[in-house]
């Protein structure tokens, strides 16, 4: 996807500098096309493969007060949930939902360039807004992208919430936008572009802090709470059922979402004790890095690779079993290699892929 750049009065033109240019890396309009990709992934398979499935099956509803109501978060609060936890790692890449035409207040634009980005993203939603900003001491790249209604239920919602100020959305409207947030570089760093290149480590780092937050916000306030409330309970094979997905097969769907973006993002599921032979190691690069995250996971074993005259990164993160359902569904699994799981227990790798410019 190709960005669409805002220049704002106080940026000159920028020539690159050798600093730049010393080794290849991710440039920071592609960085966030990856992290929008997976942020919409999830996102999309929540609505998807979990609220309309269960709506569908007759079997449970989204609601505003789900706590309350015992029914599934609203896939806008499910994306908020996980924005607040990426956010709250600390990683230095942000990002949040916003609108023209919030329910909550603390969703509307924060900013003038903010509000002249979404006002061109419902005009134009076919390419991001992008601009370059001065902050704190650092310059950030910031895009904006739709927020388009995938779902009937996000129609729904903000067409009858009492504090809706827009009430006739449909299917496939901008409803408003997912803003994402990437820290550059310091002021005296003066050739700053959308162009500037990131390193490929931290746009994997990137990457999988919004997959592991998807994830985790599905296994714990989804999957454990509906459990753990005997409100419904996740299975392999949910397709047919008035069942859940199981958390590793929310990872598989949104994977499948990424791929058919053709950006050269990819990512996967793989380990020294699949239950899928489909998920072993491939080659000796993939068991060395998930035998080297499960010594130590607090580093992902990474690589980089040609093939021909492509260059691609590769980065394997540890899979942490977050919830009793991922060691329960393993440990007593007839395909399972191995039984004696137990929480926080590193119970594969998450592969993340990509190829270089």
């Amino acid at each position: 996807m190709k960005s669409f750049a805002f220049r704002i009065a106080l940026f000159f033109l920028f020539i690159p500098s050798p600093a730049q240019s010393q080794e290849k890396g991710i440039p920071a309009g592609l960085a966030a096309d990856f992290i929008h990709a997976v942020v919409e992934a999830g996102r999309t398979t929540y609505s998807k493969q979990v609220v309309e499935h269960l709506t569908r099956q007759g079997a449970l509803n989204a609601s505003e007060n789900w706590e309350q109501d015992q029914t599934l978060l609203l896939p806008a609060q499910f994306l908020s949930m996980s924005s607040k936890t990426s956010n709250s790692r600390g990683i230095g890449m942000k990002y949040r939902l916003m609108s023209l035409w919030p329910l909550n207040n603390h969703n509307a634009p924060r900013s003038q360039n903010e509000k002249l980005g979404l006002e061109e993203v419902v005009k134009n939603p076919d390419q991001p807004f992008t601009w370059i900003v001065p902050r704190e001491g650092r310059w950030y790249f910031e895009a904006i992208y739709p927020d388009i209604a995938i779902s009937i239920t996000c129609v729904i919602c903000h067409n009858n919430h009492p504090n809706s100020p827009k009430t006739d959305f449909k299917v496939g409207d901008v409803m408003g936008g997912i803003i994402i947030d990437l820290p550059l570089g310091r002021r005296t760093e003066k050739n700053v572009d959308e162009k500037f290149q990131l390193a490929p480590e931290v746009v994997a780092d990137y990457v999988h802090s919004v997959l592991e937050s998807d994830r985790t916000v599905y296994a714990r306030h989804v999957v454990n709470r509906l459990e753990e409330q005997g409100i419904l309970h996740s299975k392999e094979k949910w397709k047919n059922e008035k069942a859940l997905m199981l958390p590793a097969q929310f990872l598989l769907n949104s994977a499948a979402a990424i791929k058919s973006k053709r950006l050269g993002l990819d990512f996967r599921l793989i380990s020294l004790y699949p239950i899928n032979p489909q998920n072993r190691p491939a080659n000796e690069f993939e068991q060395n890095g998930l035998e080297s995250v499960e010594v130590h996971p607090i580093r992902p074993y990474i690589k980089h690779s040609k093939v021909g005259r492509k260059k691609y990164f590769q980065a394997i993160y540890p899979d942490i079993a977050v919830t009793r359902g991922c060691v329960n569904c393993h440990n007593g699994h007839p395909g399972s290699p191995k039984k004696d799981f137990v929480l926080d227990d590193v119970m594969g790798g998450i592969l993340v892929s990509f190829q270089l410019p």
